[in-house]
């Protein structure tokens, strides 16, 4: 109880040490929010209990039942929603699925106002609590502040601070300072499936008007200090595959004197990357936009603690020790992993056996100004040569299975200004502005297609833990995300107006 009554606190006395730039609307929807703020909590714990699991496809019907719970509670808000129903989508061995429908959703038309439009989702990963989870992740249950459960900051929470920020104007009539419209989609932890086509359709009609395009689906860098993030790495996927004979050998029987799959397998990851992390096939970095000292000085004021970074990563020794190093390579320098082996025995003990397929798979994290095309062809090449020089037998097929391009944003433009003013107003700092290691092919993909400006504004904190066993936004975070949210539409507005 005592917890509660310091969190309450806090929350309340966000922005008193600069009061004078929080206008009196601003303070009546800030007070709206906070004195809502339990009612908030508890709409998170009914989303996060509906098992929207996307990646199996058994869960689609709960991701069904999760979008009209989203369209109910947006129509409730007056809001104007259109159910996009998607294609039967074909699985492997030859299984059909249906695909949960797309919301698109308006509140306004005012030719006047610029027109925000936020992009969610509300699919999660799989999540059972043998995994290693210390609570069920379908139940939400605070613990010191904390709101743990399966999509509460992967992206049930931002969704729904989006849409409370909505409620902080409707519910007070008051009105919304600009247009506003919401793509809500299901199928984002399994590749965004089917999202591509609609947006194509979609173009002309409901994407044509929008002024920006808003993604909340990804954390700060640190744990206390706000974020945007202005660029992401691509992903290009490749699986590698070695087939020797007919069948599995034994290797009493066969081994010393056949040529194995898995050895020219290993061999092949082996000279993908050396100990530093440096990517070994030729021409890969050819293309690599040069870090300017432009982009250097803005890591200066970036909130990073070392420590805290390996902590929250979990290991003890990362390969670089500085802060410019570290994010220079997480987010300006392509990298490559090794992902696993499919074919080879895995279970405990041994089994020994030579296998006469096995599949390695790894991928690439692009940045610009790299081309999926010429990363494909420089990949098979390379891994062409390296096997030739075995002379082996053996048959190798190489495939690039995804591939997503790099996005970049220029962090000057209206959008981010209003989003660092927001930032400013409720949590009295300015925001870390960063790029992000990872791939979010969604962005490139509305800014490719829309032709309009994206902009990532992310409420999580960097330790919240999405995809992992321990997911959780905190209180805080959730509910001065509402906040941030709602005056962000109100600095929007006010820039246009100027």
């Amino acid at each position: 109880m005592i917890f509660h009554l310091l969190l309450l606190m806090l929350l309340s006395d966000v922005g008193k040490s600069s009061a004078s730039n929080i206008t009196a609307l601003e303070k009546q929807i800030f007070h709206y929010i906070d004195e809502n703020q339990n009612k908030f909590v508890q709409v998170l714990k009914e989303w996060v209990a509906v098992e929207s699991d996307s990646i199996q496809p058994k869960y689609r019907q709960n991701i069904t039942q999760m979008i009209e719970i989203a369209k109910d509670k947006l129509q409730a808000l007056g809001a104007d929603v259109c159910i996009i129903n998607l294609p039967i989508h074909q699985q492997q061995d030859d299984q059909n699925s249906a695909l949960p429908p797309v919301i698109l959703a308006e509140l306004g038309k005012d030719e006047n106002k610029p027109t925000v439009c936020f992009y969610g989702h509300l699919d999660v990963m799989p999540a059972k609590k043998a995994d290693g989870w210390e609570t069920d992740p379908y139940i939400l249950t605070e613990r010191n502040g904390n709101l743990y459960g399966r999509g509460a900051t992967d992206d049930k929470g931002p969704v729904l601070a989006w849409i409370h920020a909505v409620e902080a104007f409707r519910l007070q009539n008051l009105k919304i300072p600009v247009n506003i419209k919401f793509v809500l989609e299901g199928m984002e932890e399994a590749g965004s499936t089917g999202l591509e086509d609609l947006i194509k359709n979609e173009n002309e009609r409901f994407f044509s008007n929008i002024s920006y395009i808003v993604i909340s689906d990804n954390t700060w860098l640190s744990k206390s200090t706000p974020a945007l993030t202005y660029g992401s790495r691509g992903n290009a996927c490749f699986a590698v595959t070695v087939e020797g004979g007919v069948k599995d050998l034994h290797s009493g029987a066969a081994g010393g004197i056949v040529h194995e799959p898995m050895s020219d397998l290993i061999a092949l990851l082996d000279s993908l990357v050396d100990s530093s992390g440096h990517i070994l096939i030729p021409g890969i970095y050819d293309d690599v936009s040069c870090i300017v000292e432009e982009q250097k000085k803005q890591y200066e004021p970036i909130a990073f603690n070392l420590t805290e970074y390996k902590a929250d990563v979990g290991v003890t020794t990362l390969l670089y020790d500085t802060k410019e190093d570290i994010l220079s390579h997480l987010w300006c320098y392509p990298s490559l992993s090794v992902h696993g082996i499919e074919g080879a025995f895995h279970e405990p003990g041994i089994k020994t056996v030579i296998p006469r397929k096995v599949i390695g798979k790894f991928s690439i994290r692009q940045v610009p100004d790299m081309n999926l095309t010429t990363v494909e062809t420089q990949v098979k090449q390379h891994l062409r040569d390296v096997f030739a020089k075995r002379q082996s037998p053996n048959k190798l097929t190489v495939e690039m299975t995804l591939g997503a391009m790099p996005w970049f944003a220029d962090s000057r433009e209206p959008q981010y200004e209003a989003a660092k003013k927001a930032i400013k107003k409720v949590f009295q700092k300015d925001p870390d502005m960063i790029r992000d290691g990872s791939t979010i092919p969604i962005a490139s993909m509305f800014e490719k297609i829309t032709k309009k400006k994206v902009m990532m504004f992310p409420i999580g904190a960097s330790d919240d833990g999405e995809h992992s066993q321990q997911e959780k936004i905190s209180r805080y975070n959730y509910i001065n995300g509402t906040k941030v949210f709602a005056s962000f539409l109100l600095e929007i507005s006010e820039l246009h107006k100027d």
